[in-house]
């Protein structure tokens, strides 16, 4: 009866012994053509400056590209808390996404009033395309 078991454990890992494929470093076999073209990496967007202060901008000349808003939601108390930072961020990539090359940061806040979101950092700016003379 002892012998059964031995046998079903022997033949299990046998099984696996079968499909192990060793990672070697060098490629075994030579690259393929695929009908895919080659992917290229997405080009990252230049960064975009924050300023604080619009007297920053005075001897700059620059375009206003409207308002953007960006938040960062605590949804319930146990989650972490909500960060100004990581809203800070998301309001540099959502006016790169305007093309702008500056935020004039108008408010950063944490709000507790916000409906599905226990606690809320909100920033608030103008997207700016800042030309350089």
């Amino acid at each position: 009866m002892r012998f059964l078991p031995l046998c079903l454990l022997a033949l299990m890992l046998t099984g696996c012994v079968r499909e192990y494929h060793p990672i070697s470093s060098a490629p075994s076999r030579p690259q393929q053509a695929s009908s895919e073209p080659e992917r290229k990496p997405t080009p990252r967007p230049a960064p975009v400056k924050i300023y604080t202060d619009a007297a920053d901008l005075v001897s700059n000349p620059f375009r206003d590209l409207g308002e953007v808003s960006a938040e960062d939601c605590q949804s319930s108390s146990q989650d972490s808390p909500p960060n100004i930072n990581t809203a800070r961020k998301r309001l540099q990539i959502r006016a790169a996404g305007m093309k702008a090359n500056a935020v004039l940061l108008h408010k950063c806040e944490i709000v507790t009033s916000t409906p599905g979101c226990y606690r809320q950092a909100v920033c608030q700016g103008s997207a700016l395309k800042v030309s350089n003379q």
